[in-house]
């Protein structure tokens, strides 16, 4: 259990709905690539106030910096894409740290497991404590610029490294790890002037409504629950 899954949910049921209207999408889709088990639903699907919320933080970014764009990389996950992108992520930690995974000993695999799930939400069927981005609440996003460039934010989404928490810049005295900080705080800005809430272990992930989010917002209720 993480913390935020004590957080009791009382479900609005408002539907999936398609990101459009000029939110731009990044494809092809990561997780797709890799041949995540979406079947026929698309990762490029929120909650219908998520994507209210999402166009209001994109028309208040492109105010204080017209043409910028946010860029969705990920958004709704079913359960089996969870489940699925958490054993890959597990398995390419642990070829990153030249190790077999047959091999593992029972110690080394509790550790490389609190790793991953520093960063990835366990993948619970039980409707109590869905994963955040099996809700329709969630999303990862990042930026682009007037000339339509990924913004570099000092670490790629999803690397399981502390290089993601938002703040590991902060202290920084080199110019360029400066910048990065700067523009993870804008973004933070960005998203959060229409009510979301920054994971904090990961720069990139924004929710609004979810168990995460109550626990951030200290918030009494969750209004999202998962989406079968």
């Amino acid at each position: 259990m993480k913390p935020y899954q004590n957080i009791p949910i009382s479900e609005c049921d408002e539907p999936l709905v398609a990101i459009t209207d000029g939110i731009i999408t990044i494809d092809p889709h990561p997780y797709m690539s890799l041949g995540a088990p979406y079947g026929d639903r698309s990762p490029f699907f929120v909650r219908q106030g998520i994507l209210e919320r999402l166009q209001k933080s994109q028309a208040y970014l492109q105010r204080i910096r017209p043409y910028w764009q946010i860029a969705v990389f990920d958004a709704y996950r079913p359960i089996p894409v969870q489940q699925f992108m958490v054993d890959y992520s597990f398995a390419q930690l642990v070829e990153s740290k030249g190790l077999e995974i047959n091999s593992l000993s029972e110690e080394q695999k509790n550790l490389l497991s609190a790793e991953v799930m520093k960063f990835w939400a366990i993948p619970s069927h039980d409707p109590k404590t869905p994963p955040p981005h099996s809700t329709g609440a969630a999303i990862d996003v990042t930026l682009f610029d007037a000339q339509d460039r990924e913004v570099n934010l000092g670490s790629p989404i999803d690397e399981i490294s502390d290089r993601s928490l938002p703040n590991y810049f902060a202290n920084s005295s080199d110019a360029k790890e400066m910048e990065f900080h700067r523009d993870r705080e804008f973004l933070n800005q960005v998203m959060t002037h229409s009510g979301f809430q920054r994971h904090p272990n990961e720069w990139w992930h924004f929710s609004y409504g979810d168990q995460l989010w109550a626990w951030i917002g200290n918030e009494k209720i969750a209004i999202y629950g998962g989406v079968g």
